[in-house]
């Protein structure tokens, strides 16, 4: 079967963004609360979470119905054509119950790797309480809203600006702490925004300089990290126990090499 074309599949994501955020939006506004819970009682899912996943992979499908589907709430299902659609409904589920803007729509298109992982070759991120559309294909720039995107380059150890997330096992928490104790000497200061997709999207706008995180899902990176990678990021992985990252690195590639030493 003949591969899209990476920006036929960006513009299909972009739609469907789109409608994803219009829903969440309406839902938000509406009211909603905890409908359960996943990995702990602090993971939780809302009925904005399920509604927005079943109205992406609907439109997906009938946009494209060979291709696979992997979603945060549903799980993988595979396909004939070699595309995978990998799809966060919300990034940043706890902002979203709480009112914060700091939440987003991750929609990433991929194909597989020789050892059986994914690599995202069209993506957005949109976040529809800020207006911020993030997006990028294979060898085409990352753009947010349409301006094209560079990482913060030539940026020291002791000046960057790191973000990071908080695991919603409490078991991972010492490690996040851990990088915590480790890097706060060394570097200008951290940011933490509850969202990794808009965290990882950050350093591709360069509103922070790095993102590390550990024990974050595929939905929840695959599609900014392919953002950061168009906008000049190395994306260093970890690989843990699939689908999950045992831990993730976005800087610069002068940064990252600076930080990777000190995250082992």
């Amino acid at each position: 079967m003949t591969n899209p074309d990476p920006l036929e599949l960006l513009d299909i994501a972009r739609s469907i963004a789109a409608e994803a955020g219009t829903l969440a939006t309406t839902m938000r506004n509406a009211g909603i609360s905890v409908e359960t819970t996943k990995s702990s009682q602090l993971d939780i899912v809302t009925q904005a979470d399920t509604a927005v996943e079943a109205l992406i992979r609907k439109k997906l499908t009938a946009e494209r119905p060979h291709d696979g589907f992997f979603g945060e709430e549903t799980g993988e299902v595979s396909g004939s054509s070699g595309i995978t659609w990998i799809v966060d409904p919300i990034d940043g589920t706890v902002n979203y119950l709480y009112g914060s803007p700091y939440y987003a729509v991750s929609i990433a298109a991929a194909v597989k790797d020789e050892d059986g992982g994914h690599t995202s070759v069209a993506a957005c991120v949109y976040a529809p309480a800020r207006s911020a559309e993030y997006t990028a294909a294979v060898s085409h720039p990352a753009r947010l809203n349409g301006t094209p995107l560079h990482v913060n380059e030539n940026v020291p150890l002791d000046k960057a600006l790191v973000s990071t997330g908080i695991h919603y096992d409490l078991a991972r928490r010492a490690q996040i702490l851990e990088d915590i104790n480790t890097l706060t000497p060394r570097i200008r200061d951290f940011r933490l925004i509850g969202a990794a997709a808009l965290e990882i999207c950050g350093v591709a706008e360069g509103r922070t300089d790095a993102h590390i995180q550990r024990g974050l899902p595929i939905w929840d990176y695959a599609a900014a990290t392919l953002i950061a990678v168009q906008a000049g990021a190395d994306v260093r992985v970890v690989a843990g126990v699939a689908p999950t990252a045992e831990r993730l690195l976005i800087a610069s590639p002068r940064l990252a090499d600076a930080l990777d030493p000190l995250l082992d």
